[in-house]
């Protein structure tokens, strides 16, 4: 610090990067950074090639509807596996299912033989392969890094890593669209998984076994519902991220129709704004990941569900490029504010040997929900169009946050004693220090 109390610019890059300084996690770090950009480039490509083969706003939701399905259906069973298997070893296999999924996309387009149903079938496959992948990649974070008290900061890390690749990806997908193909794009998310499974392969991770005696699959599934759903602090997290994701994030689904009906914009349209949404997220992951002092976490999830929501609202009413590429930084902003504060609460406050079970409850409201979301936009966009769709969405994710937010001060007792025994406090996002000598200041 400099003589006026100022953390200097070195002291505060150390502190944000600071989970770096583990090589199981800097590895994971860097092989992940290169293949979750792939990820976005495949992840804006798909819905612009299923409308420019259909011009069907309801087989867009049709289509990621039954993407995302099998990660709702699959989550829960996945999580109870995860817990009984080796954390490791899934995401290896997940990560080369994924790589396989994705040289067979790009396969297909480059020979112009690719049909929907074609893209039906890759996508369950995938979405099969995100259930365990999500929940086996959460809980092997606590596995990468060495101090409990890192494990915030770790998080906010992956919130900044898949927020850079959210902003570089669509630009890239833009770019690659208008100049190229859609199959390059797929082929270019394929050849990025082989960066993601080196770096796997180059850890020494020893994993924890926490489940002694395993019980029936359905007894284990059942405790992990109690768990999760039996504290309320855990329960009211989830329940608005999956209203915020069943309402709020099928705006990515109709993007394609809002950018070509209302905007009356091209590929290059389309990747800036979803780039513009990957800036805001990039800015909040860099806002949580920098805090130093100890913050109330639930605050900060009704507010960013609250901006997020008046995103969309405003966002409908746009009709102009400039206004909606503006817009989206702040529903970007809003997004990665209240899913990663709720990750960081969820991971602090949760039993070692149910984070496999309540991380894939997180993945069934972050992720599960979001198939409902798309069928449910997609039909409402044909009957109140997208504008209207992107209206009642912000609405309804206002009133979750609202809710939540009147529920604080019963779900902020109910976590100060866990806290306080962990002798550890969180930081927004980060969980930077141990701080047993202010448990009397922490709270949610």
């Amino acid at each position: 610090m400099d003589e006026g109390g100022r953390v200097k610019k070195t002291d505060r890059f150390k502190i944000v990067f600071r989970s770096l300084k583990y090589r199981n996690y800097r590895l994971y770090f860097t092989g992940q950074s290169i293949s979750l950009i792939g990820t976005w480039i495949q992840r804006i490509t798909l819905p612009w090639l299923v409308y420019h083969i259909t011009g069907s706003a309801l087989l867009l939701g049709v289509v990621s509807f039954t993407g995302q399905i099998p990660t709702f259906l699959l989550s829960p069973f996945a999580g109870v596996l995860t817990d009984r298997w080796n954390r490791y070893r899934v995401l290896l296999v997940t990560q080369i299912v994924s790589m396989i999924q994705a040289f067979v996309l790009a396969f297909l387009c480059l020979t112009g033989t690719i049909e929907i149903w074609e893209i039906v079938v890759l996508g369950i496959i995938l979405g099969c392969v995100n259930a365990f992948d999500v929940p086996a990649r959460q809980s092997l974070i606590i596995d990468l890094v060495e101090k409990k008290e890192d494990l915030g900061n770790a998080i906010a890390l992956n919130s900044l890593m898949f927020n850079g690749a959210r902003l570089i990806g669509p630009s890239i997908a833009g770019i690659m669209l208008a100049s190229t193909s859609e199959g390059i794009c797929f082929l270019l998310n394929a050849i990025s998984y082989l960066f993601v499974i080196a770096s796997i392969l180059m850890m020494k991770v020893s994993i924890k076994r926490y489940i002694k005696n395993q019980q029936e699959i359905f007894e284990e599934l059942k405790a992990g519902w109690n768990y999760t759903f039996g504290f309320p602090p855990i329960k009211h997290l989830i329940l608005l991220l999956g209203l915020v994701s069943l309402t709020g994030m099928s705006y990515t689904v109709l993007m394609p129709v809002l950018v070509k009906e209302v905007l009356h914009g091209g590929s290059n349209t389309y990747g800036f704004l979803m780039g513009a949404a990957g800036f805001g997220a990039l800015l909040g992951a860099l806002f949580l990941a920098s805090r130093e002092k100890v913050l109330k976490l639930g605050r900060i999830v009704p507010s960013a569900a609250i901006l997020f929501g008046t995103g969309l609202i405003i966002l409908s009413f746009s009709k102009w490029f400039s206004l909606s590429l503006i817009l989206m930084v702040f529903i970007g902003l809003g997004m990665m504010l209240q899913t990663a504060a709720s990750n960081t609460v969820l991971q602090t406050i949760t039993d070692d040997d149910k984070r496999g079970r309540v991380m894939s409850f997180y993945t069934m409201a972050v992720m599960g929900t979001a198939p409902f979301g798309s069928l449910l936009a997609g039909a409402l966009a044909k009957t109140i169009g997208p504008t209207g769709t992107l209206m009642a969405g912000g609405i309804i994710t206002i009133i979750g946050a609202l809710v939540f937010y009147r529920k604080l001060p019963e779900l902020k007792n109910l976590v100060r004693p866990i806290y306080v025994k962990m002798g550890v406090i969180p930081e927004v996002a980060t969980g930077i220090q141990t701080a047993s000598d202010r448990s009397a200041e922490t709270g949610m």
